[in-house]
C-alpha cells in the first residue's frame, strides 16, 4: 500500500497553516520543501506543487495584523502577495538548479472542456522540461459569489492530481494524520492510518476549520481525497513540518493517513464528475434504473428541468449522476416526457433524439 517507489508523478499541496509563521510566509520552510522536491526531481520524478499563502503574504506586507477583511480586501492582498510568494519559490528552487513555473487558475478552466485539456497540455510540457509547476487559484479575480472559486486549495490539488494522472497526492497540513475525532477536542482520539472507503461517519468526525487566511479544514481534505481517488490516485495527508516528510512518504514510511482509491474513471468521466453543473434534469425511477444499466437518457424519462444550460454543458441528473446534455434546457422543457421520435418533429431534424449518451453519464457513487 505504501510502496511509492514506482510513483512517477506526484502532486504536493502545501496549506496556509503549514506554510506561514505568524502572519508571514515562512521562507526557510519554502526552502526545505524546495530541497526535498528537487532531490526527487533529480531522481527522475515529476512534481506539481499546489500552494496557498498569497493572501497571508499580502497581509504581512501591508501590516494588517488580523484585521477583518472583506472579499475585495482579500483579493487585494492576494494580488500583492502572489508575486512575493512566487518569488520565494523561484529563488529556493533555483538554489537547487530546478526551474519553478507559475500557473494561476480559476474553476472555469476545469469546467470548460477545451481549457481543461489545454491545462493538461501546458503542465505536461512543463514537466517534460524538468520544471516544477507551482499552482494557485487566481484569488485576485475569483470569488464564490461569481462562481469561479474552487473554495479551497485542497479541492484544487485534487483536481490537478486527477487532471495530470498523478500517482500520488501528498497534502501537507498541521496535524499528523486523520483521527476518528478531532484530537484537539478529544485527546484520546485514535489515529486512522489507512482509509479504504470514505464513509459518512468519517465525514461527520472530520471537523475543524482552517486558519485566519485559509479556507480549508479536514473535511475539505477528505472531499479532495474523493476527487483524487476517482483517478486511481493514492493520497497521503501528513504533517508538513516533519523532517524530510516528502522523501519519507515516498520511501514508504508509515507517515500520515493513506487514502486508497476506490475506482479509476476515464479522464472524460472525471471531467464530467468534477465540473460545476449548469442545471438539473429530473428523471423518473425507470429512467434512473436504465442509466445504471448503461442506457441512454431519453426524453420520455425526463420529468422536469431546473436552470438554464446549452447542449454540451454538464448537468446534474436528479442528485445521483452528472451528464453532458445533448439538448439545451429550453428545448428539453418542450420535449420532456415525450417519445424520442417526437423530438425531431418538435425541434427539427438537426437535434439528437437522446438527452445524454451512456459515455457522457457518470454516477456520483462513493
Amino acid at each position: 500500500m505504501r510502496d511509492f517507489s514506482k510513483a512517477k508523478r506526484i502532486v504536493v499541496k502545501i496549506g496556509t497553516k503549514i506554510l506561514t509563521k505568524g502572519e508571514k510566509v515562512d521562507a526557510p520552510y519554502v526552502g526545505l520543501v524546495a530541497k526535498q522536491v528537487s532531490i526527487q526531481v533529480k531522481a527522475g520524478r515529476q512534481f506539481v506543487i499546489v500552494t496557498s499563502g498569497a493572501i497571508g503574504m499580502g497581509v504581512g506586507r501591508l501590516g494588517l495584523h488580523n484585521a477583518y477583511m472583506d472579499m475585495s480586501m482579500r483579493q487585494a492582498c492576494a494580488a500583492i502577495g502572489q508575486p512575493l510568494l512566487m518569488g520565494h519559490y523561484c529563488r529556493q528552487f533555483a538554489n537547487h538548479g530546478v526551474t519553478a513555473a507559475q500557473v494561476l487558475l480559476t474553476a472555469e478552466v476545469f469546467n470548460n472542456r477545451k481549457t481543461y485539456l489545454n491545462l493538461r497540455h501546458s503542465i505536461e510540457k512543463l514537466l517534460e522540461m524538468g520544471a516544477v509547476p507551482i499552482l494557485n487559484e487566481t484569488d485576485s479575480v475569483s470569488t464564490e459569489e461569481i462562481g469561479t472559486a474552487f473554495g479551497d486549495n485542497d479541492r484544487l490539488s485534487a483536481l490537478v492530481a486527477s487532471k495530470v494522472d498523478a500517482d500520488l497526492l501528498i497534502m501537507l497540513t498541521d496535524i499528523d494524520r486523520l483521527y476518528e475525532k478531532d484530537p484537539r477536542m478529544f485527546p484520546l482520539a485514535e489515529p486512522i492510518e489507512v482509509v479504504y472507503e470514505i464513509t459518512p461517519e468519517i465525514m461527520r468526525n472530520a471537523r475543524g476549520k482552517g486558519s485566519t487566511y485559509a479556507t480549508g479544514g479536514m473535511r475539505t481534505k477528505i472531499g479532495a481525497a474523493r476527487i483524487a481517488s476517482d483517478a486511481g490516485c493514492r493520497i497521503v495527508i501528513a504533517n508538513g513540518r516533519l523532517r524530510n516528510v516528502v522523501g519519507r512518504i515516498i520511501a514508504g514510511e508509515n507517515i500520515g493517513t493513506l487514502f486508497m482509491p476506490k475506482r479509476k474513471l476515464s479522464n472524460r468521466s472525471r471531467w464530467i464528475l468534477n465540473s460545476a453543473a449548469a442545471g438539473t434534469i429530473h428523471v423518473d425511477e425507470g429512467a434512473l434504473k436504465a442509466l445504471r444499466r448503461r442506457k441512454s437518457l431519453l426524453a420520455a424519462g425526463v420529468t422536469g428541468v431546473d436552470g438554464w444550460f446549452e447542449a454540451g454543458q454538464v448537468v446534474m441528473v436528479n442528485t445521483k449522476a452528472k451528464a453532458v446534455a445533448s439538448i439545451g434546457s429550453e428545448q428539453l422543457s418542450q420535449v420532456a416526457g415525450k417519445h424520442s421520435r417526437e423530438i425531431k418533429k418538435l425541434l427539427g431534424p438537426q437535434h439528437r433524439d437522446v438527452v445524454a449518451i451512456p459515455e457522457d453519464i457518470v454516477f456520483i457513487d462513493y
